[in-house]
C-alpha cells in the first residue's frame, strides 16, 4: 500500500449547503447573480435569508451507544450529525435553511479498515439499527438521509481513501471506496494515469458513491458512466464479502458487478474496486457553434452522436441555458464539442465536426487548442470556458438563490432520438404549467444535453422560478412531481445519472419491470436479511 495521502481538511464543510463555506459566492458574485435574476424575474422578492445557527437547532441526544470496540470510530457531535443527515438537493438545502431538522443520524461512524466495516454491519444487524452509507454526501435525491423512525447510523468511509495498487500493464488500479475525486487523481498522477471520471460533484464525492449510484461523468460519449470504468468490485454485506474477478469482459452469467453498481448502499458497502484507467491526455481541442433553430442544433448533435467520432465533450445548450450559464446569445442553440487524446493529435476528428456543423447550418463561434504543443484560441470569447466556470459554480449559485426564495433545481433523463421532439415538448410543457400554477408564472425552463448516444440524448432540464419564502419546498415538490409524471408517461428514465434515492422511488417503481423488482427484493433479503442497509432505497 502507498503511504497515506494528506486528507483534505473538512472542518470548513458547509452543514447546510453545497461544498465548503469558503466556496460560497462572494458578495460581489452574489450581487451580480441577483442582478441577473432581477432582470429575468422582475418583481420577485430577493430578500436574503441566512442559514440558522446549528447550535440553536436542538439536535437530540443519540439514542444508541456503540460497543466499546467501535466507540473510537464514532462521532455524536451535533454539527457532524447534521452534516450527515441529508444530501445536497434543493429540498435538502431549503429544509436546512428554514431550520426543519427532521431525522438526524444518532452516530457518524468512520471505519479505518475493511474489518471495521464488517464489525459495524455485524453490530447494526444484531441490534436492528439502520445504517446509511454516506459516500461524500452529495446525493440529490434523498439517498443518504435516515427518512424513517428510530435510531440510525451514518457510515462514512473517508479514511478508506487510498490507491492501494496500480497495474500499469493492464492500466488499472485497486482503489478504496472512500477516496474523494481530487485525492484519487492526485494519487494516480505520478503514474501518468487518470480515471477520467469527473462528475460535477467531483470535489465532494467518492469513488464508492459513484459506484453505488452509477454516476455519470463529464464526458459525453463512450465511457459516460462509472460502470464503463469498473473492472471488479469488493463489497461487504451483512451476509458476507463479495469479490468479483478482475476481467476485461465475461459472458459467465449475470454480472455480479452489475448487481452492486447502482445499488445505493441497499445491498452492501463497496470498500474497494479495480478501476480501468487511461493515460493522461496530451491533445485537446474545443469548438463552440451557434445555430439559428433548435431543430437544426438537435439534428447536428444527433449526426455527431451517430458519426463514430466519439467526442469527449458534446453539450447542446438551448438558448435560455446558453444565455444564463454561458453568457452567449444564440437563436437556436449552442453546441460545445471537444476532443482529447493521449495517443494522437485530434485534428482530423475536429475538422470533421466543423464540417458537420456547417452541413446543418451552424456557425463556429470559437475554437480552442489546449494541446501540449499549442495554446491558442480563435473567434469570439470562448463560451465553452464560460460554461465550464459556471458549471463548477452552479451548486453554489443555487444555494445563493435558495436563500432568496428562488426555486433553482434540475432534473435529468434520457430518451431515444425518435421520441425526443414529442418528449421534450411534453416535459417542457409540464414544467411550465406547474410553474404557472404554483409560482404564478414567474419562471424559466432550460435544457441542455449532458451526454449523447447513437440512439438518444440525455436531456438535463433546469428550473428557475420565483418562490415564496417558507413555501419553496412544497412548490418544488409539486413541480418535480408534474415533470416526473411527464417523463415516465412519455417513455423516459426517471434518472440518467443521479440515482433513485428516496425521492425518485414512486417513478422508479413504475419504470422497472415487476419480475426484476421481485428479484431485487429477493437479493435484498439474501444479502441484508435484517433489512438494515439504507431502508427505503430501491426496495
Amino acid at each position: 500500500m502507498q503511504a497515506p495521502s494528506k486528507r483534505p481538511d473538512r472542518s470548513g464543510r458547509s452543514w447546510w449547503g453545497w461544498g465548503d463555506e469558503s466556496g460560497q459566492l462572494t458578495p460581489a458574485e452574489a450581487d451580480e447573480l441577483v442582478g441577473r435574476v432581477s432582470a429575468l424575474l422582475p418583481g420577485h422578492d430577493l430578500t436574503e435569508h441566512a442559514p440558522p445557527d446549528p447550535a440553536a437547532l436542538g439536535v437530540p441526544e443519540p439514542r444508541i451507544t456503540p460497543p466499546a470496540a467501535l466507540a473510537a470510530l464514532c462521532s455524536d457531535a451535533p454539527v457532524d450529525r447534521l452534516g450527515h443527515a441529508r444530501g445536497k438537493a434543493f429540498r435538502d438545502v431549503v429544509r436546512n435553511l428554514t431550520g426543519d431538522l427532521g431525522p438526524v443520524p444518532d452516530l457518524v461512524v468512520r471505519p479505518r479498515t475493511e474489518q471495521d466495516v464488517v464489525d459495524v454491519l455485524d453490530w447494526c444487524t444484531s441490534t436492528g439499527t439502520p445504517v446509511d452509507p454516506y459516500g461524500g454526501g452529495s446525493s440529490v435525491f434523498g439517498g443518504v438521509e435516515p427518512r424513517f423512525e428510530g435510531p440510525a447510523v451514518s457510515l462514512d468511509l473517508e479514511h478508506l481513501d487510498q490507491v492501494v495498487e496500480v497495474d500499469p500493464v493492464s492500466r488499472a488500479a485497486r482503489i478504496q471506496g472512500g477516496v474523494y475525486g481530487p485525492a484519487l487523481e492526485a494519487q494516480l498522477k505520478p503514474h501518468g494515469l487518470t480515471l477520467r471520471h469527473f462528475p460535477q460533484s467531483f470535489e465532494f464525492s467518492t469513488l464508492g458513491g459513484w459506484l453505488a449510484t452509477r454516476a455519470g461523468g463529464h464526458f459525453a460519449t463512450l465511457a459516460t458512466h462509472i460502470d464503463d470504468l469498473t473492472e471488479s468490485l469488493r463489497v461487504v454485506t451483512p451476509a458476507g464479502t463479495s469479490t468479483s474477478r478482475r476481467l476485461p469482459g465475461s459472458g459467465a452469467g449475470p454480472s455480479p458487478d452489475r448487481l452492486f453498481l447502482g445499488s445505493e448502499g441497499a445491498l452492501g458497502v463497496i470498500t474497494e474496486a479495480w478501476m480501468r484507467l487511461q493515460d493522461r491526455p496530451v491533445w485537446q481541442r474545443t469548438a463552440t457553434a451557434g445555430f439559428a433553430s433548435y431543430d437544426a442544433a438537435v439534428a447536428a448533435t444527433r449526426a455527431l452522436a451517430q458519426s463514430g467520432l466519439h467526442p469527449s465533450n458534446c453539450r447542446l445548450l438551448d438558448p435560455a441555458e446558453a444565455l444564463i450559464n454561458a453568457g452567449t446569445a444564440v437563436d437556436g442553440g449552442l453546441l460545445i464539442v471537444a476532443f482529447e487524446s493521449a495517443d494522437h493529435p485530434v485534428d482530423a476528428w475536429f475538422d470533421r465536426v466543423l464540417e458537420l456543423v456547417a452541413d446543418h447550418g451552424g456557425t463556429v463561434l470559437a475554437t480552442r487548442d489546449r494541446s501540449a504543443e499549442a495554446s491558442t484560441a480563435e473567434g469570439d470569447a470562448d463560451a465553452s470556458q464560460a460554461w465550464r466556470s459556471s458549471f463548477i459554480r452552479m451548486p453554489y449559485q443555487r444555494d445563493t438563490l435558495a436563500r432568496r426564495a428562488m426555486i433553482v433545481e434540475t432534473f435529468e433523463t434520457a430518451c431515444t432520438w425518435d421520441a425526443f421532439p414529442t418528449f421534450h415538448a411534453a416535459v417542457t410543457a409540464a414544467a411550465q404549467r406547474a410553474i404557472a400554477e404554483v409560482c404564478g408564472g414567474q419562471g424559466v425552463v432550460t435544457c441542455r444535453f449532458t451526454h449523447v448516444y447513437p440512439d438518444g440524448p440525455a436531456p438535463y432540464y433546469g428550473i428557475y422560478a420565483g418562490g415564496r419564502w417558507g413555501s419553496t419546498l412544497a412548490q418544488w415538490d409539486e413541480i418535480k412531481a408534474a415533470v416526473s409524471d411527464a417523463i415516465i408517461a412519455h417513455g423516459g428514465t426517471i434518472t440518467h445519472h443521479h440515482a433513485v434515492g428516496r425521492d425518485h422511488r414512486p417513478w422508479y417503481d413504475e419504470q422497472r419491470p415487476e419480475p426484476f423488482a421481485q428479484a431485487l427484493r429477493a437479493a435484498k433479503a439474501a444479502l441484508d436479511p435484517a433489512g438494515v442497509l439504507n431502508p427505503g432505497v430501491l426496495v
